[in-house]
């Protein structure tokens, strides 16, 4: 077997890089496998008849061949042809060598990806943005946060960088993500200190991550700031400290933020309705629910299925059953076609009131041979959570994926295991 030096940091890169600036060697000795050899040869060989690649001492680009060997798990065989491509005379190009380096990264080979890293910043490569936000991914995923510090420090110091305040707002989100409040704050202060503007993409973000993995003052802090930017909370904002305020069972505290932020928008669509109502819903605040989905109405929203879901839940729960049925009767006005949801705040209500022999009535006008569909906003599992029917029949359907249900059929094996686990007599 073959032992050959590889000179990572500088001597085989810095030869193809025209590196300008001398570094340290940083050395590491393998042992050449002659089979892993041939095998680099042969895919070299491959790859030069594939592409039409002839000539030598030019730059080539075999960023595909070396992605592929790294998504079968073959790291080790990059070395190899980096090698082999060096002693047949060619160069690998930017696109290349980033590719070597994300591969070595993800393989867990890190002195190898920041021996080629360090080699990129002191060339005249410049790495793509696309490049070091996967790399930053890499690092995150490792748990490796010092080494997405010392990134933002290196590019900080070069002058040669015009994507800087992208580089920035990807570390927030990398650091935000894993739960590194200290640091993204610290980040995001380095980035307002050089001049960057914060965007609202970042202020969003910084958002989440507080009501992700801080507490509510620190996240309304947050949220503070942004305003004080002239930024408007987005979507994914709003829903994320909703669901803070939700879990702490906060929803007077979660009525004044919505109300904060503006009901009259409508670049949202009816989310903050919802929310709104839900949080009366939730403390079965019956008549405020009632007073507010009549503004809602009144400024102009179109109710949508969650819209009615929350009432209809509440109805449930409280077993007003004429309420459901007038809610009902307005979905089918609106042409708003019920889901498993709507359907189990039904089955649940009447048979928590023992009236199941007048589940015909209730159902006269629905449609019982669709199929079951799925589709309420997910928060407001997060204050009821999942009703008795809706529970079962999604483990029904989850144990028989083959077969095709209908909410008849859904229906009929609910009442029929009620019937036997509780041994209810029905009121016939």
């Amino acid at each position: 077997m073959e032992t050959k030096t590889v000179i990572a940091a500088t001597a085989c890169h810095a030869q193809l890089l025209g590196s300008l600036k001398p570094k340290r060697f940083a050395v590491f000795s393998i042992k050449r496998d002659p089979k892993k050899r041939a095998l680099a040869q042969k895919m070299i060989w491959e790859w030069k008849r594939d592409q039409g690649v002839c000539g030598k001492g030019t730059y080539v680009d075999c960023a595909s061949l070396i992605q592929s060997l790294c998504k079968k798990r073959r790291a080790h065989l990059v070395e190899e042809l980096f090698l082999e491509l060096k002693s047949e005379g060619f160069l690998p190009d930017n696109s290349t060598l980033s590719s070597m380096m994300l591969c070595y990264a993800d393989s867990g080979l890190l002195p190898q990806a920041q021996a080629i890293w360090e080699e990129m910043l002191y060339s005249s490569f410049v790495p793509s943005v696309r490049v070091v936000s996967e790399l930053i991914d890499i690092y995150a995923r490792s748990g490796l946060f010092d080494e997405v510090i010392k990134m933002l420090d290196q590019l900080s110091s070069s002058r040669t960088f015009d994507f800087l305040p992208q580089v920035y707002s990807l570390a927030i989100s990398c650091f935000g993500k894993g739960g590194q409040l200290e640091l993204m704050e610290h980040t995001l202060k380095k980035m307002v200190s050089r001049g960057f503007l914060v965007d609202s993409a970042t202020g969003n973000a910084f958002v989440m991550y507080y009501s992700r993995h801080g507490s509510l003052a620190e996240m309304e802090a947050a949220y503070d700031r942004l305003k004080r930017s002239r930024l408007l909370i987005e979507k994914e904002g709003i829903r994320a400290m909703s669901f803070a305020y939700i879990k702490e069972r906060k929803f007077y505290r979660l009525g004044e933020f919505l109300r904060g932020v503006g009901l009259g928008r409508n670049n949202v669509g009816n989310l903050l309705w919802n929310l709104l109502l839900l949080s009366y819903a939730a403390n079965f605040k019956m008549k405020t629910l009632q007073r507010e989905f009549l503004k809602m109405l009144e400024a102009g929203f179109r109710p949508d299925l969650t819209t009615f879901n929350v009432r209809a839940l509440a109805f449930s729960k409280m077993s007003l059953l004429w309420d459901l049925h007038l809610s009902l009767e307005h979905m089918r006005h609106d042409k708003i076609a019920p889901d498993l949801v709507t359907y189990g705040c039904v089955v649940d209500a009447y048979l928590d009131r023992r009236l199941v022999r007048n589940l015909e009535f209730a159902f006269r006008k629905m449609q019982l041979d669709n199929s079951p569909v799925l589709s309420t906003d997910p928060f407001v599992f997060d204050v009821f959570g999942k009703g008795d029917f809706h529970s079962s029949s999604e483990a029904f359907m989850e144990f028989k994926r083959q077969r095709k249900w209908t909410y008849r059929e859904l229906i009929g094996i609910y009442l029929r295991k009620q019937h036997r686990s509780k041994h209810i007599f029905w009121n016939y």
